[in-house]
């Protein structure tokens, strides 16, 4: 029995001994793992810095689009999709729509002059544009008269003016729209913010800056659409301008060179 006892004491005595190493052992380390947390910590915080350093404007603008919210932003975004595409077609279009008038009626001229009206006018069919239409229109009623050529080149000038501006006024409309909504939806936001505070019953920061800077988003994206619809929009405004001017340049050479041909068929 006095053996088990001693055997039992001197058991616990070993493990007490290897208990209070191991603490020793740990406090030794303690600084140097308290340090090496530290740095932990400071590199974390270094990485997050650089991390947001690194975010780009394209991420920035995603990461601030989707804290708007879906509702307004939405709408904002299809405001965008959709005038960028019909700016883009009526931009394709009257690219394509231009030609070199210069040139065009120097060959109807010479055409005319050569060959008559049947001449000049499979000019214009092998020519694109709505002056090469203008000018075929002018020429198809040149035999009746000059003054039913002129009423014939007026007139379809007209049709063509229509033709290029043909959707140009939902993109107006969609720069108007844009920002419209975006102010709507900080309205509505700064309500909710306003309706937060009062059922708190205190006006705390903390409350209400989150529903402030998610209401402010919207205009902020409003506003962006808008400039980039506008941008679009005046580049095809002076678009239709030349053109137009072109034409009416064109329209006034062509009676000339009526009236010219109709007096040499008459010498």
């Amino acid at each position: 029995m006095k053996r088990l006892f001693s055997i039992l004491v001197i058991a616990a005595i070993t493990v007490l001994g290897a208990y209070n190493l191991k603490a020793a052992n740990s406090a030794n380390t303690m600084p140097g793992t308290i340090v090496n947390y530290v740095q932990d910590d400071e590199e974390m915080a270094a990485g997050e810095e650089a991390e947001e350093e690194e975010l780009g404007f394209h991420q920035e603008l995603k990461k601030r689009f989707i804290e708007g919210g879906p509702a307004f932003m939405g709408i904002v975004l299809l405001c965008l999709i959709l005038g960028l595409a019909i700016a883009i077609e009526r931009i394709i279009f009257l690219n394509l729509s231009t030609t070199n008038t210069r040139k065009l009626a120097q060959n109807v001229e010479d055409a005319l002059n050569s060959g008559g009206i049947e001449a000049a006018k499979e000019v214009c069919r092998n020519t694109k544009g709505p002056v090469a239409s203008i000018y075929y229109q002018g020429l198809d009623r040149a035999d009746e008269s000059i003054e039913a050529a002129e009423k014939a080149v007026v007139a379809y000038g007209g049709v063509q003016m229509g033709q290029l501006e043909k959707n140009v006024s939902w993109v107006s409309l969609f720069i108007a729209l844009a920002p419209m909504l975006g102010f709507m939806g900080t309205v509505i936001g700064m309500i909710q913010a306003f309706d937060r505070i009062e059922a708190a019953g205190d006006m705390q920061p903390s409350l209400v800056a989150g529903g402030i800077k998610v209401a402010l988003l919207t205009t902020v994206f409003g506003l962006i659409v808008a400039i980039i619809l506008q941008i679009f929009y005046n580049y095809i405004i002076a678009k239709i301008d030349s053109i137009v001017n072109d034409m009416e340049d064109a329209s006034i050479l062509l009676i000339d060179m009526l009236v010219a041909y109709k007096n040499k068929k008459r010498i």
